[in-house]
């Protein structure tokens, strides 16, 4: 059996966040495009030099982008939908995904089960010519560097597709399709490419199954041009799809072997001889270690089944999911430490894993792998009282004490079309820096929340000014609204340079759990404080939910995700207790994540939104009746769950409603919701500013849709990544818009 090593994908950021910088260098008109497009294309030779030496055989390359990856073959076949067809270049590119004045982007949402957001394709009958130019110059550098070891990185067609609006039927769409990916593969070809991965990670969805004819014609098409196809799966397991995915006309095949139960598909139906396995068993989504005695059974075992077939060990799925390399992070606890695993690490345990299966490692590296994890049992200790408090958890601790519409009258009277805003307001280089100074001690405590309080003070008086009825502070202690709540909380650890993309230049470091979650002291209570003395109109006690928390940061391995998250909620609830004991009417738990981390197959949905909902519960039903209990919820499809979202009994939801096409309040008032909604009115991942007609168009459109007690007004996400110059023209409008809806009520109810 021949047995190498590949990966199949790579963090495409910079160790030091070089795309970010450029990215944000251009879009303020401090750099040209050449010295973005020079920026990018170091940091991709470095990624492919570090493969290379690692001693990868196979290097996965083509899959770095100026935003989105979906984005760059949206673009590259022509798929550009009419309202930006005049435009060209980067500018065209760069309003696709960020607008422009008259110009709404595309749709955002989430890749798959993960935090990754991508910008929705739009296929219609009228398209452009595609242009594979800027793809077929990175395969032609690679080749240079890393030779016949460079493995272009093509996103699949039914991938594509799966994840498009789509204004022309499926045949259409698979006809237009079809030749723009063979000439693509022949100019790959014509490159002496001799080898194209392409990722159809859409087959592990439950639906793939009714795309099976479909999806055959497409691949006995592109097998028409003769270049070696692997198709590339991950996030899950074929299921019902693998017994006619194995026949298709291609030399190998990717499986994730760390999720779902691939590993049990091969040995229920086999693996053809003829054709090469890529054994995804490094995690490529989490950043632990792994566990020599546990991986080295599952390998041999994989090989075992095998009888011989060609075997590629690789990660799981791309690394861009993780941080480059955790040998930078010395200011961890050196047995923690020692068990993390980033984008670096895994290339070490691909090119282990490979030379301990075919016998030229000792026992030497894995005895260290055993020693490591040890070292870091003993350091992390279990915190009985939280294991005490799960344990005695009862139903009642699980709801309000009363039901939404008994408990709605004793709740804040405000006007109607309420407005408010997410949470967050700008966080500016003064606001960076202040952080940046106290970190290092340049200030003292005292210093820091005096300079705090007077950006407080500033948003409070801004608001009262524009005339929103509900406050909120700022969030400008805030440096995520993840991390906030993590370094609070025991049993969570930090990086300093484990950042990974979101979108765009939107990047995070996620926490890391690895021990029992407990609060030790408030988390958010001086910050509420100082803005509520500052008025008279409620301001929001602003919280972070514990899904969104739990799926926003690395978790643990060793106990159940549910626990984790129930771990988590205790200490929101104690959080929730305080805010409302110090006079809070209002307080947003934010579960944007919620639907992000739905399991990829239908038939395991029900378990997870029933811990998942749960948990939610167990943060929030300490409120009082009188506490109005607010969630928020963006980029992410709605409908499927409807049911699931009314069973958190938050109050209000505000959602992301902008960029769907008014979709997302379809699909809210369609299933029925009956508790009150802040339909986003305008999008903040665009730096134009809406018009009041505008707004007020988008608000005639919840009128039409819900009654009108239910409807909130705000922005369809928080305003941190934001400019003052552009948020406060934006809010003023989305105010004036609100006062004329209510004057065209108010006379409408006269005239009747």
């Amino acid at each position: 059996m021949q047995i190498q090593t590949a990966t199949l994908g790579y963090p495409r950021i910079g160790k030091n966040r070089e795309v970010k910088k450029a990215l944000e260098a251009f879009w303020s008109g401090n750099v040209e495009s050449e010295s973005l497009l020079q920026t990018v294309q170091k940091v991709e030779e470095s990624n492919w030099k570090t493969q290379l030496e690692t001693g990868i055989d196979h290097i996965g390359i083509g899959d770095s982008t100026l935003y989105d990856h979906v984005l760059d073959w949206t673009f590259r076949f022509g798929l550009i939908p009419e309202r930006f067809q005049q435009l060209f270049g980067l500018e065209r590119y760069f309003t696709m995904a960020r607008g422009k004045e008259g110009i709404p982007t595309l749709e955002m949402t989430k890749w798959f089960d993960t935090n990754y957001h991508y910008l929705v394709p739009e296929i219609a009958e009228e398209t452009l010519p595609s242009d594979f130019s800027d793809f077929l110059e990175r395969v032609s550098r690679a080749q240079k560097i890393l030779g016949k070891q460079a493995i272009p990185i093509v996103l699949g067609p039914y991938t594509l597709l799966r994840l498009s609006k789509l204004s022309l039927n499926i045949q259409q769409a698979v006809s237009k399709l079809i030749p723009l990916y063979i000439n693509l593969l022949t100019e790959l070809k014509n490159l002496g490419v001799e080898e194209v991965q392409i990722h159809e990670l859409a087959l592990v969805l439950s639906d793939a199954k009714s795309w099976k004819e479909n999806f055959q014609k497409v691949y006995q098409s592109l097998s028409l041009v003769r270049i070696p196809l692997h198709l590339v799966t991950y996030f899950d397991d074929l299921g019902e799809t693998y017994p006619w995915v194995i026949d298709l006309p291609v030399v190998a095949i990717s499986l994730d072997l760390t999720r779902g139960r691939n590993l049990e598909l091969i040995k229920t139906y086999g693996f053809p001889a003829n054709k090469r396995l890529g054994a995804g068993i490094i995690e490529a989504r989490n950043i632990w270690q792994i566990r020599s005695e546990k991986v080295i059974p599952m390998l041999q075992d994989i090989v075992e089944t095998l009888h011989g077939t060609s075997l590629h060990i690789q990660p799981s799925a791309s690394l861009q999911f993780v941080p480059y390399d955790a040998k930078r992070e010395n200011r961890l606890p050196s047995p923690l430490r020692n068990v993390l695993s980033f984008a670096e690490q895994k290339l070490q345990e691909v090119v282990f894993l490979a030379q301990t299966i075919i016998g030229e490692n000792t026992k030497i590296e894995q005895e260290f792998i055993k020693i490591s994890w040890s070292k870091f049992e003993e350091f992390n200790s279990v915190k009985q009282s939280v294991q005490e408090r799960l344990k005695t958890l009862k139903t009642d601790d699980f709801q309000r004490s009363l039901s939404y519409g008994l408990r709605l009258d004793s709740q804040i009277s405000l006007p109607l079309f309420p407005t408010t805003t997410i949470g967050s307001f700008p966080q500016t280089s003064e606001v960076r820096q202040l952080r940046v100074r106290y970190k290092r001690g340049e200030l003292s405590q005292s210093e820091y929340e005096a300079a705090i309080d007077a950006q407080i003070a500033e948003s409070i008086k801004l608001q009262e000014e524009l005339g929103l009825d509900v406050l909120v502070h700022g969030e400008f202690e805030r440096t995520d609204m993840v991390e906030f709540f993590g370094q609070q909380l025991s049993g969570f650890a930090f990086t300093e340079n484990g950042w990974v993309q979101s979108y765009g230049s939107r990047y995070v470091r996620p926490p890391i759990i690895y021990g029992d979650v407990v609060r030790t002291e408030p988390m958010t209570l001086r910050e509420f404080k100082v803005a509520q003395s500052l008025t008279e109109k409620p301001v929001k006690g602003m919280l972070t939910a514990p899904v969104t928390i739990l799926n926003w940061s690395y978790p643990r391995t060793d106990i159940s995700r549910s626990e984790q998250a129930f771990q988590i909620a205790l200490a929101l609830r104690d959080e929730v207790a305080d805010l409302e004991a110090a006079g809070a009417k209002v307080i947003q738990v934010d579960e944007p994540a919620l639907r992000e981390g739905l399991p990829l197959k239908i038939e395991r949905w029900n378990e997870y939104l029933s811990w998942a909902v749960d948990a939610f519960r167990l943060a929030t039903a300490v409120a009082q009746p009188q506490t109005q209990i607010h969630t928020h919820m963006c980029y992410c499809e709605f409908g499927d769950i409807i049911k699931d979202i009314e069973r958190l009994d938050a109050d209000v939801i505000s959602i992301e409603n902008s960029r769907s096409n008014n979709q997302t309040l379809r699909e809210i008032t369609e299933g029925g919701y009956s508790h009150q909604v802040g339909n986003g009115v305008y999008d903040i991942h665009s730096p134009v500013v809406p018009t009041t007609e505008q707004i007020l168009q988008q608000l005639r459109t919840g009128v039409a849709n819900l009654p009108l007690k239910q409807i909130w007004v705000n922005p369809d996400c928080g305003l941190k990544t934001r400019r003052w110059s552009e948020v406060i023209p934006a809010l003023k409008n989305m105010v004036e818009a609100t006062k004329a809806l209510r004057e065209e009520i108010i006379t409408s109810n006269k005239s009747n």
